[in-house]
């Protein structure tokens, strides 16, 4: 399964079958600039779509982190915990920000694939 994208400008890629990985986009990546810190959920952690997951702060703004579908946190990136920079540099890949098993997989179709995305970004 391609990655999927959330209004609130988070990606999940659901790929495996379980765990899911969830980040922020490029496009939240430069809307906040520079990411200086991470709160993300506990492992263990039930989350609702929708929910706020976490807070993403940047040397301009505090953001909320909203899950993009319903599931327990399994692990967070501990690379990323210590060095929330990668968020600036990679925020598709290295920084991904946590894994979730999720428990509402029929959640997935509320989210877009990348051309409506980038289409919604316009």
């Amino acid at each position: 399964m391609p990655r999927l994208y959330s209004v609130e400008h988070v990606w999940l890629d659901a790929s495996t079958p379980d765990a899911a990985t969830v980040g922020i986009t490029a496009h939240a990546q430069e809307a906040l600039g520079d990411v200086v810190f991470t709160d993300l959920p506990a492992p263990g952690t039930v989350l609702a779509a929708g929910q706020v997951a976490g807070v993403i702060e940047s040397v301009k703004a505090a953001a909320d982190l909203f899950a993009p579908a319903s599931g327990e946190v399994l692990a967070i990136n501990p690379a990323v915990q210590a060095n929330p920079s990668l968020l600036n540099t990679d925020p598709l890949g290295a920084g991904w920000l946590f894994t979730v098993r999720l428990t509402a997989p029929a959640q997935l179709d509320a989210l877009m694939d990348e051309a409506a995305y980038q289409a919604f970004c316009q």
